[in-house]
């Protein structure tokens, strides 16, 4: 489902981000990926997104080779891939329904599917009974929530999640890391990006650890056996 070959990314002379990193994951897996703070991780999701280009190696996800990627094959490139985010990026002026929609609009799904995707997106996530509420009038939990119901909409073969428990109370984090999981089981491929090692380890997934650029571990499974 995704393969980087030999991934290299420098942004200026100097150190690079990414120095040779090598990493498959396949279909149906979740998988953590961890590193301090200037690690490579945040270089690491741009080039998965095709927000970069490396500056050597090969990426190839959903059997699709990102080299030369031309920019506006970018965004339906994209749909196979859903994205959740630390800050939710929800839009402030709509509501939860619409929130969830307005993935369906971008690509001019038929409302007909619209309107019957939706609610079930917003069941899934336990939101059903607050799709008419603002973003302000929801818990961070809730708001991921959401975030997650758009990001799955589309069905994305891979779910991308960029520190999604960061801005989220203990209790609320571990309400999306359960829901991660249940989403993974259904056979989505879940990447989830965090510097949470308690939720790593508990969560007994394959863990790739990445320091200064480099891929310095890859194991199959967190250090704890219970959740």
């Amino acid at each position: 489902m995704i393969r980087l070959e030999n991934i290299s990314k420098s942004y200026q002379k100097g150190v690079p981000a990414l120095n040779d990193v090598n990493i498959h994951i396949n279909p149906g897996e979740f998988v953590f990926i961890v590193g301090d703070s200037g690690s490579g991780k945040s270089t690491l999701i741009k080039l998965l997104l095709a927000e970069l280009e490396p500056s050597k190696g090969k990426i190839v996800i959903n059997g699709k080779d990102l080299k030369g990627i031309k920019h506006r094959a970018i965004p339906k490139f994209r749909r196979n891939i859903g994205c959740v985010f630390q800050d939710f990026r929800l839009l402030p002026d709509r509501n939860v329904y619409e929130n969830v929609a307005f993935a369906m609009r971008v690509i001019e799904a038929p409302k007909k599917e619209i309107k019957r995707k939706v609610p079930i997106m917003l069941s899934m996530v336990g939101l059903a009974a607050k799709y008419r509420s603002l973003p302000r009038q929801l818990s961070g939990g809730e708001q991921q929530r959401v975030a997650i119901a758009r990001a799955l909409v589309n069905e994305p073969k891979i779910l991308l999640a960029d520190e999604p428990t960061g801005n989220l109370d203990n209790k609320n984090a571990w309400e999306i890391m359960k829901l991660l999981d249940e989403i993974n089981e259904r056979g989505t491929t879940v990447v989830v990006v965090t510097h949470n090692m308690e939720i790593v380890n508990a969560m007994n997934k394959r863990v790739i650890t990445i320091k200064k650029g480099v891929v310095v571990s890859d194991e199959d499974r967190g250090e704890d056996d219970e959740i």
